[in-house]
């Protein structure tokens, strides 16, 4: 009888289990299809844009043959409730074989079972059923946490079913006849990859390359303790750099360790963070070619040329060290702690290597190991400037003693691996640590700086690629770093001094795990809130005594100023100000008048109102390029239609093409909003603290950040329309048609030709730097 009865449940699951599609006919091109010429340029104007980082759905990577190959991977690489650390899943790291990546959960997206003249992958599968639904209707989100990743023809039929509208590309119109062409015939043939020529002329070293890369590697390898020890100190800040050996080089490598010496085949060591253990008798620095598509967000780019190879000699090879140079070990306690690790370095060496190269330092805080961000970011501001202090006014410069009393004090939670237990996080060790070295840190500087830091404390630069002022712009769950000062006057400003500079780069590039516990990710999170109010408390000692506490109290809204864990000095300012509006005074005069002008940084022409500036009126007409930003920005100031149309769409940065008249060159403006958090504290409900009145949007020239919400496309003519909208917009029927007429949402059917334009100028404004946008955050909504 139970026998009777399970069958019968059986029988009835069964029927009831979803099936799956049935396969595509597909003629056999009479030819071969070859990936490189011809299916890969399709995968990347239309798959990688979403499928190319830790961030891809489903894990899958389409920016190479062996990520397609790889396939998808029901596991999740963002969830910030992990009790345990996930088994990382880089690809070119962690496995290097089909079979390999088979043992790790991933399945073929990309085979077929089907019979001759059919194939049913699941790639193709998507693909022809948006081909035969490509209207978009309703929500997309790509990033989802309840992503449905289907590993078999059952669950594929499932998921279609209950979503039928969710074919690929997600959300956006269906590729064309003959790309879709390309892309079966491929498949229907085997979805072989490149030859073995074209793989090893893919991932061979560049010819031109050969003679810079073994120069490096010489340097790199070099058999003296002092060279061994400034190439792990330069290999742990570089690891994810996209290196190029010319500045105007389209070539980019990847500094790796390996246990095969130069001329020998790469043994790659693969650990989770740069300093770990790599668990062999000798390790050697090489440089293995990127061969992926190479995308914006993961695009930062180091340019190892010959006067960088005379910097790095003056910086660490020819100075006396503070110590006799000897070798370091890889324990926690020393290897997670570079106050440690690298005493014997002189501080100010490393302090100007940091300096020298502070852009690229800060993206990797802000664009670095976690493609999908926003639990990372919301610890930081929506826009704010970086200023840093000048290594002759750096106590832990002039007196490295400071560093080795206080080492204890400056250990990271990074020391704990990606295992940090949660019930530490209610007596933090490294909070209690951090809170003592920051008071340290500022009664020290009172004792010394007893008539205060004037303009001259700020390091200001000495080449004209040098970067002493940055900006940054937070795009709610993604962010951008910036040469300059860009945008108008924010309400935060940093100062970073060194002990400040590498312990943000330590704890959240080095040391963080993306692939790390709830509670590692939760005492990074908390640590960094605490390194955000240090900048913030550098920078306020440049201002007058009596305002210090008032001005970092309104950055916190209602958080108690006890709460904000501040250390505020008696050291004075040493600069006398003559206006009741110290910071903009400051930022003015430290620009106009202390920054060399061989820098180039200037004010941003758009965007920044100088005290007593009113936002600009529309124009009367437009003759100029000028005309139409002071158009958009006189639109752009809080309470505008502009603003809320913004907030409606959930979009935090838009690209705008403005289409001249023929002959004249159109004109491209990223739109940011700056949202007005009250304090950015917060772990959960951030809503709480945003208020849209607040809001603003910056007009920027060209390309800003890598993940852009929305597309607008506007002629000359249409420019008075456009802004009249933006500055009257109603929800009304006849407003939402006009807007429909200049947005481009993931719906319309000319969406592909928008954004390649869009990708395409892209790439032509900035050849070496520029790389693939991400589309996994364009306006949810499918009209």
């Amino acid at each position: 009888m139970r026998f009777l009865l399970f069958s019968l449940a059986l029988l009835i699951l069964t029927a009831c289990a979803p099936k799956a599609p049935p396969p595509v006919a597909i003629q056999t091109p009479t030819r071969t299809i070859d990936y490189l010429s011809e299916v890969k340029p399709v995968l990347d104007r239309r798959c990688v844009v979403c499928h190319s980082c830790y961030n891809s759905p489903c894990q899958l990577k389409l920016s190479s043959f062996e990520g397609a190959d790889r396939g998808a991977s029901k596991k999740k690489v963002y969830n910030s409730m992990r009790l345990k650390t996930m088994d990382p899943t880089r690809l070119f790291i962690d496995a290097d074989s089909t079979a390999g990546w088979r043992k790790k959960g991933f399945f073929s997206v990309t085979e077929s079972s089907a019979d001759s003249g059919f194939n049913n992958s699941f790639m193709l599968e998507l693909l022809n059923h948006k081909m035969r639904h490509p209207k978009s209707s309703g929500s997309y989100h790509p990033e989802a946490e309840d992503l449905t990743c289907a590993e078999n023809g059952s669950e594929l039929g499932g998921y279609l079913e209950k979503h039928p509208n969710g074919g690929m590309p997600f959300g956006f119109p269906p590729l064309k006849k003959e790309e879709f062409n390309i892309i079966a015939g491929w498949l229907v043939q085997g979805a072989h990859g490149p030859t073995p020529d074209q793989q090893q002329a893919l991932t061979a070293p560049a010819k031109k390359d050969l003679a810079a890369i073994q120069r490096w590697e010489d340097f790199f390898n070099a058999g003296d303790i002092k060279h061994a020890v400034t190439a792990r100190y330069l290999y742990e800040h570089l690891f994810l750099a996209h290196i190029t050996f010319d500045a105007t080089g389209k070539t980019f490598y990847e500094l790796i360790r390996s246990r095969t010496p130069p001329g020998k085949p790469i043994d790659l060591v693969a650990t989770v963070r740069p300093y770990d253990d790599p668990l062999a008798d000798k390790v050697y620095y090489r440089f293995r070619r990127i061969h992926s598509t190479i995308v914006y967000k993961t695009h930062m780019v180091f340019t190892l040329d010959n006067d960088e190879m005379v910097r790095l000699q003056q910086l660490f090879i020819k100075p006396p060290w503070q110590d006799k140079p000897h070798g370091i070990g890889y324990d926690p306690e020393v290897s997670a702690n570079p106050f440690v690790a690298f005493a014997q370095i002189p501080v100010r060496s490393r302090y100007q290597f940091l300096l020298d190269h502070a852009h690229y330092i800060i993206m990797t805080f802000i664009r670095g190991p976690v493609c999908r961000g926003q639990i990372a970011l919301n610890v930081i501001p929506d826009h704010f400037w970086v200023m840093f202090l000048d290594p002759e006014f750096d106590l832990s410069v002039r007196y490295p003693a400071f560093l080795r009393v206080h080492q204890d004090d400056l250990k990271m939670p990074i020391e704990q691996g990606s295992l940090f237990p949660i019930l530490d996080l209610i007596n933090n060790p490294y909070y209690r640590a951090i809170q003592h070295f920051f008071k340290a840190r500022q009664d020290f500087y009172a004792a010394h700086y007893y008539q205060g830091l004037g303009y001259g404390a700020i390091w200001r630069g000495n080449r004209p690629g040098d970067s002493p002022l940055l900006t940054v712009y937070r795009h709610f769950d993604s962010a951008s770093s910036h040469k300059g000062i860009l945008g108008e006057l924010p309400r935060t400003m940093w100062l970073i001094d060194y002990p400040l500079f590498e312990r943000i780069y330590y704890a959240l590039v080095a040391g963080f795990d993306v692939y790390g516990t709830m509670g590692h990710q939760l005492a990074i999170r908390l640590y960094m809130d605490t390194l955000r109010v240090e900048a913030e408390s550098y920078f306020l000692e440049f201002m007058p005594v009596d305002v210090r506490k008032n001005m970092l109290q309104s950055w916190y809204g209602k958080i108690s100023y006890r709460d904000i864990h501040a250390f505020q000095t008696t050291m004075p300012s040493g600069i006398t100000f003559s206006t009741r509006d110290p910071k903009r005074e400051f930022i003015e005069q430290l620009v106009g008048k202390w920054i060399p002008k061989s820098i180039n940084i200037r004010f941003d022409p758009i965007n920044y109102l100088h005290a007593g500036e009113k936002y600009p009126p529309l124009p009367e007409k437009y003759n100029s390029r000028e005309d139409y930003l002071q158009g958009l920005r006189s639109v752009a100031r809080p309470g505008t239609a502009f603003v809320r149309l913004f907030n409606n769409y959930n979009a935090n940065l838009a690209y705008l093409r403005i289409r001249m008249p023929k002959g004249k060159k159109d004109i491209v403006a990223s739109l940011v909003v700056n949202r007005w958090h009250d304090n950015v504290t917060y772990l959960f409900g951030e809503k709480g603290t945003l208020d849209s009145s607040k809001d603003r949007i910056d007009v920027l020239k060209g390309f800003i950040g890598s993940y852009p919400n929305y597309f607008f496309d506007v002629t000359v003519a249409q420019m008075p329309d456009f802004l009249d909208l933006l500055e009257n917009m109603q929800d009304t029927p006849e407003d939402i048609a006009r807007l429909k007429q200049y947005g481009v949402n993931r719906s319309r059917e000319d969406f592909w030709p928008h954004y390649d334009w869009l990708q395409q100028r892209f790439l032509q404004d900035q050849p070496v730097r520029a790389g693939i946008f991400d589309l996994n955050r364009y306006y949810f909504h499918a009209d």
